[in-house]
């Protein structure tokens, strides 16, 4: 009977709802008594856990040099930018934030929203950055660091 009930709820009750079942069809067994018996017929539940998102995806290339080395001072505009990911929860659903910020007044330079933190958020946010630079302008382009930043075209 214990192992009717259990397959027939697709392996999914622990002792608690079994024992509510059988004491709802009228068996008298203790919680204890339903537990030794599920381990003697070794019916166990089958879980499925959700793993939460996160970005490390394994090392994907060596780490690029900290070349601002905490010197957050500009003296002019596009010499130095710094950027981040930041995720934001809305009723929606998540979404994420890529700005990037010019060092000398603090202004975003340019910054993209995405329903997911993949390469094409900060890709999309380095071109259209890069489209407000004059000629001969090239910044240095400060992060943490991670994933999304080590891909080829964030090197040159």
């Amino acid at each position: 009977m214990l192992t009717d009930i259990f397959n027939s709820n697709y392996q999914c009750y622990g002792y608690r709802r079994l024992h509510a079942m059988l004491r709802h069809e009228g068996d008298r067994l203790s919680e204890k008594v339903v537990r030794r018996l599920m381990v003697e017929e070794q019916l166990v539940v089958s879980r499925n856990r959700h793993r939460r998102y996160s970005s490390y995806c394994g090392e994907i290339g060596p780490s690029p040099d900290n070349l601002i080395a905490r010197d957050f001072k500009a003296e002019q505009p596009n010499q130095k930018w710094l950027t981040d990911i930041t995720e934001f929860q809305l009723p929606a659903g998540k979404v994420w934030l890529s700005p990037v910020v010019d060092c000398f007044d603090r202004k975003v330079v340019s910054w993209s929203l995405s329903t997911r933190p993949d390469a094409e958020l900060v890709n999309t946010m380095l071109d259209n950055a890069v489209e407000t630079l004059n000629a001969g302008e090239r910044p240095v382009i400060h992060s943490d660091r991670g994933g999304h930043y080590r891909w080829p075209g964030w090197k040159e």
